[in-house]
């Protein structure tokens, strides 16, 4: 059973007063969106020109690896991330990426609409992508 003193603790470790920063964050971040970009291109591209399972599916690993590992960077600096606008998209996401199995003659629209909420969160201004949608008094965007 957690304590007080070590749920704080557990508090603080999850949501530092200070993100954490990493050794060439934004070199291994550019890397990773990179390989993202590039792999999802290709898995969108393999299923509208109809390209057999067995070609797409090491895209796929490629994709969700890559986008996790991108994901894991934000999640390193603080699970804040998990509740602002660029997580909940990010969760969002995956999401509609485990719906694909269920729903697989609508692939293609559901890789598009995963594609478009990316591009989209990706390149909003910095005080909506970090913007706070759940918690915003137990926590605080401090960056």
């Amino acid at each position: 059973m957690l304590t007080n003193e070590n749920k704080n603790r557990l508090f603080l470790f999850l949501f530092p007063d200070k993100q954490r920063d990493l050794p060439f964050r934004l070199t291994i971040r550019i890397t990773f969106r990179t390989l993202h970009i590039l792999c999802t291109g290709i898995l969108l591209g393999g299923h509208v020109f109809n390209m057999p399972v067995a070609i797409l599916e090491p895209w796929l690993w490629a994709v969700i690896i890559s986008g996790f590992l991108i994901f894991l960077t934000d999640l390193h600096s603080s699970c804040i991330v998990l509740f602002e606008f660029r997580g909940i998209a990010v969760l969002t996401k995956i999401a509609l990426l485990l719906l694909i199995p269920i729903f697989w003659d609508q692939r293609i629209i559901i890789l598009i609409c995963i594609l478009v909420i990316g591009s989209v969160s990706s390149h909003l201004p910095k005080r909506y992508r970090h913007k706070l949608l759940f918690f915003n008094d137990k926590l605080q965007n401090k960056d």
